[in-house]
Parts: C-alpha cells; sequence; structure tokens
C-alpha cells in the first residue's frame, strides 16, 4: 500500500492510500482517533473502515493528523486537524477528478473531525462515525446535518456511554431529508477488540445498500 506525502498547513502529512481500478471510483477519506491517547491512521478500527471502502471499490486515503507518526506540527484541540483532514480530502479530490462519490469515515476523534468536515464540503456523500465522542465533545454543529451516514456503537463502550450516541442519533434522525442507521455490537468496547470483523460487516451491509447499484458494480 503506497505511502503519500501530503503538504498541509502544519507542514508534511503522511499517508497511506489505495487507488480504485476505476477510472471514476468514488473516494473514500479515513480519520484516526485521539493523537494524544495514541491514536494512529494504523490503528485497527481505522484500517477497518479503509478495508471495507477498499472492497467495494473506492480510492481509499488515511492519513496522520500533525504531530503523529511522520506527519509535522503538534496536537491543536481539533482546530488544526481539521485542516488536515480538509487537504487530506484536496489530495484526495486531485487524484481522483472524475470520482463518482466522496464519503467520510472516521473512528471516534476522528468520527468528531469527520462530522465537521462534513459540514463544511457538501461534495460528501455519506459518512460512517465509529464510537462518536458524543459525550467529550461538542456536536450541535451538525444543524442540519447535510446528508445521511451510518453511527456505529459498542454496547460494552467505556468510554462513550451508550444514552450519550443515542441522543445524538435521534437529535439527528428528527432532521428532515437525513436517514441515520445507528448500529450497535454486541459485546463491543470503545475499540470494538475482538469485534472487528463483526464491524466490517455492519459497514460493508450498509455500503452495499447505499452506494446504488452502479457503485456496487464497479
Amino acid at each position: 500500500m503506497p505511502e503519500v506525502i501530503i503538504n498541509g498547513p502544519a507542514g508534511r502529512i503522511e499517508g497511506r492510500y489505495l487507488h480504485g481500478k476505476s477510472t471514476n471510483a468514488p473516494i473514500a477519506l479515513l480519520l484516526h482517533p485521539h493523537p494524544q491517547y495514541g491514536g494512529t491512521m494504523n490503528n485497527k478500527v481505522v484500517y477497518t473502515l479503509f478495508h471495507a471502502f477498499a472492497q467495494r471499490g473506492f480510492s481509499c486515503l488515511r492519513f496522520n493528523f500533525r504531530g503523529v507518526g511522520r506527519s509535522q506540527g503538534t496536537y491543536d484541540r481539533g482546530e488544526g486537524e481539521l485542516s488536515d483532514a480538509a487537504s487530506a480530502l484536496d489530495w484526495l479530490q486531485t487524484y481522483n477528478p472524475n470520482a463518482t462519490a466522496c464519503w467520510i469515515g472516521g473512528f471516534s476523534f476522528g468520527a468528531w473531525i469527520g462530522m465537521q468536515l462534513l459540514m463544511r464540503r457538501p461534495e460528501i456523500d455519506g459518512f460512517v462515525s465509529v464510537a462518536p465522542p458524543a459525550n467529550m465533545f461538542d456536536f450541535s454543529f451538525l444543524a442540519p446535518c447535510p446528508s445521511s451516514g451510518l453511527i456505529v456503537h459498542g454496547d460494552k463502550d467505556e468510554l462513550v456511554p451508550d444514552a450519550a450516541v443515542t441522543k445524538l442519533v435521534n437529535k439527528l434522525s428528527n432532521q428532515r431529508d437525513i436517514k441515520i442507521d445507528f448500529k450497535k455490537v454486541e459485546g463491543a468496547n470503545h475499540f470494538f477488540n475482538d469485534r472487528s470483523d463483526v464491524l466490517n460487516d455492519v459497514v460493508g451491509t450498509y455500503l452495499d445498500a447505499n452506494l446504488g447499484k452502479t457503485l456496487a458494480a464497479e
């Protein structure tokens, strides 16, 4: 899987990129958990998301936020990380000018950043948010949420209470023309230890049902 270096607002951004086989392959950007708590693009949940999109013909990019791995800069409380994500999406779009769709996926802190990017980039068609930390970060900016998507939460999550995620899902689901699929993974903790296969199936099933026949066939 090719390593890529992207010019970001704080310097070099380190990423891993897989190019789709189709000339008009859809694109997916995957975001990792909190940089200050060991989050990297090689996180198992992020790789599971990457794999689920790649299996369906997407051109996929995952990358390290500033200050992680070989990415330059230092942690910036989410503001800088959002800028990193926007730069990564710009790079992904530059190399895939004919992409038929644009999706974003994120885990934990990455889900929070991904949802913010969703609000700023109208070309994003859908999202997958795994264990969004609705008890730790403010998601009130999703007013209204611009696109439908999937939220996945482990029923044994020790960091994010079920009630916080359910409240977020209910808020989004009440918005006009928005459909939020909410899937709880039985026995999964926050990091989906020993539940990666189940997560892969949940995400894959959702994508297959929502990409449309044209994309699913590519």
